[in-house]
């Protein structure tokens, strides 16, 4: 069992609610979203694990159980091209949940014209090995969001 831990403060949101239909229609797999509180801030490690992918907008970190764990900054933020975001850590590091992946800034991203949600998605899982998924409501950096069997 993975529990997976918010990587922002701010207001937890369905992914259904995701303004971009990749997100909201779980093509990519499972999870929430948060709308993150409009200031500069270091998006966290939601687990344990090993960095396989990183670019500004989006990090995945796999566990030790192999989940992987999809944190996107904002909703077409690639088309920054890193504008506003700043690595913290490398491609192949082991981290730790809480541990700062990327600096970053909600307000700025939405005064860009695009909407700083951030799924937190669970890849190659299925809606049914999901537990505890929190949709709603504040939370804080650290907060769990789902249970992942």
């Amino acid at each position: 069992m993975t529990t997976v831990t918010s990587p922002l403060a701010g207001r937890a949101i369905a992914l259904a609610s995701v303004p971009d239909p990749v997100f909201s229609g779980a093509m990519v797999g499972p999870g929430t979203a948060i709308d993150p509180v409009r200031e500069p801030s270091e998006a966290v490690s939601p687990v344990d694990g090993v960095i396989v992918s990183l670019h500004p907008h989006a990090f995945v970190v796999v566990d030790g159980s192999g989940h992987g764990v999809l944190t996107h900054l904002g909703i077409d933020t690639v088309q920054l091209n890193g504008e506003g975001f700043e690595l913290l850590v490398s491609k192949g590091d082991t981290v730790t949940r809480g541990q700062s992946i990327v600096r970053w800034d909600p307000a700025a991203v939405e005064a860009a014209g695009k909407s700083p949600v951030c799924p937190v998605v669970a890849l190659e899982a299925t809606v049914d090995s999901l537990s505890e998924l929190r949709e709603d409501g504040e939370v804080k950096a650290g907060d769990s969001l789902f249970l992942w069997k």
